[in-house]
């Protein structure tokens, strides 16, 4: 019970290691992107029933709004979170102690994000691999991800997810 109520609180995290790009474009990251990897020191992050499948990134003025996609136990779930801080450095604070940092991307074709959360007296961090293709996992990024998180010894390459496709196609 404890790793789903983790994985909720958790939502959208990454990983430790890494510091966010400079002068991150925020038009230029907005848009659909599909979790394929995610690395973590720490088991918990990665054994949860509620996985998160893409996310679709939209700016509101100076709030970064993440609709995310998730597929629980089977059955697909969305869910809306705005950020409460925007830093073009490429950290953007949520909510429930949340952060995220864009550590690299193209804008184009990958991101990588590191999640941090606090919670219950502990620090969560988790590393995540994005593309914004619904097929393509092995992309220029994907290398740049395995070589970050060689070290970090839990790893996963996320399964195709029939949720992400729903957000891609609802949001099209």
């Amino acid at each position: 019970m404890e790793a789903g109520v983790l994985s909720a609180i958790l939502g959208v995290v990454m990983v430790q290691g890494g510091t966010a790009i400079q002068d991150l474009d925020l038009q230029k990251i907005v848009g659909f992107w599909r979790e394929v990897g995610v690395a973590s020191s720490q088991n918990l992050a990665l054994k949860t029933p509620k996985r998160l499948e893409a996310l679709f990134l939209t700016l509101s003025g100076h709030e970064l709004i993440v609709k995310a996609a998730y597929n629980s136990s089977g059955s697909c779930e969305t869910e809306k979170i705005v950020s409460s801080e925007i830093d073009v450095s490429g950290t953007f604070i949520f909510p429930g102690h949340r952060e995220i940092h864009v550590i690299d991307t193209d804008y184009e074709q990958f991101a990588i994000l590191r999640l941090s959360l606090h919670w219950q007296g502990k620090d969560y961090h988790v590393l995540k691999y994005f593309t914004r293709s619904l097929e393509d996992e092995y992309g220029p990024g994907f290398w740049r991800f395995r070589e970050m998180t060689a070290d970090m010894g839990l790893y996963l390459v996320a399964r195709h997810g029939r949720c992400a496709k729903l957000l891609k196609e609802e949001l099209i």
